[in-house]
This record gives C-alpha cells, sequence and structure tokens, in this order.
C-alpha cells in the first residue's frame, strides 16, 4: 500500500467514512451472519452527530481504514468501530490504526466489542492484549464479544515502603 500514513482528517471525512463503512462491516455482518450491525444502517447525518473521534488511513486519497473512539465518564477508552476496506485486509491498517490510537489516547482501561464469529477482529485484538470479558446475545443466535485492556503503563507503580 503505498503511501499509507495514519492522520486524523479533516472534514469532510465523515462523509468517506459513511462511504467505507458499508463495505467493512459486510465482511462482519456474514462472517457472525447478521446484518442488522448498526453501522450498516447508519445515515450520514447520525454519523456525523456520534460524538465520537476519528483517526483514518489512506492509501494515496482513498481512506481505506479508520478507527473511533471516545472517553467514558469513568475515563475508560471505547473504541466504537474499527473499519478496513477489503481491499486492504491483512495489510497492517487495523495495527496501524490502533498503534496510532493507542499513542494519542492512552488509557489505563480500553474496551471493546465485535461479534463472537467474527475471528479476525477477536484474534486481532487479543493480540494487543485484549481479553473477553463477557458476551451478549443481539439476536438469535448472534453474540457480541466484549473484551477489555488494563494498561498498567499508564498509572504510576505502588511502592510499598
Amino acid at each position: 500500500m503505498p503511501n499509507r500514513s495514519a492522520s486524523t482528517w479533516p472534514i469532510p471525512a465523515p462523509r468517506q467514512l459513511w462511504d467505507l463503512q458499508p463495505t467493512s462491516y459486510a465482511v462482519e455482518a456474514q462472517l457472525i451472519g447478521f446484518d442488522g450491525l448498526p453501522p450498516l444502517h447508519e445515515s450520514l447525518e447520525q454519523l456525523r452527530a456520534c460524538n465520537e473521534s476519528f483517526l483514518g488511513v489512506r492509501d494515496e486519497s482513498i481512506l481505506v481504514g479508520a478507527v473511533a473512539w471516545s472517553r467514558l465518564p469513568n475515563g475508560a477508552l471505547d473504541i466504537c468501530r474499527l473499519v478496513v476496506h477489503p481491499v486492504a485486509h491483512r495489510r497492517g491498517v487495523a495495527t496501524m490504526l490502533l498503534d496510532a490510537l493507542d499513542s494519542i489516547e492512552p488509557a489505563e482501561l480500553a474496551i471493546v466489542s465485535t461479534g463472537t464469529a467474527n475471528l479476525p477482529a477477536i484474534t486481532l485484538y487479543r493480540r494487543r492484549g485484549f481479553v473477553p470479558v463477557g458476551e451478549r446475545q443481539v439476536a438469535p443466535g448472534v453474540t457480541i464479544t466484549d473484551l477489555e485492556r488494563k494498561n498498567t503503563s499508564t498509572t504510576q507503580p505502588i511502592h510499598n515502603s
């Protein structure tokens, strides 16, 4: 992927993400057997109003991946969406995005959710230190796995004297 770089995007990037989401989430929908994923049906106006921060990866001028996050009231980093265009799968785009996010938004606790049957995503998050903490059913036969990662490097060590 030539000229690949992670950068925060200028407006009208929400439109670029909105164009990317259906292609990316269609892959997950197929993996988990459920096409009711909210981002597949999100309007551009809903995306613009989501109050998430975004980071994207472009290949030349085309957005090929993006990560969105928010901070929860307890300070945890909530990774709300991670999308990669299928033509860019297995090229390190998701890893690049998560590396950049870790760099600019260090957190004692990061959380993310994905379809339990989305083994590529589960594998990616587990490689990055996330551990499953629960599952929830979102439709008959469809579960979402909640994962979290505690980052002790962002806290001060406790010294016993």
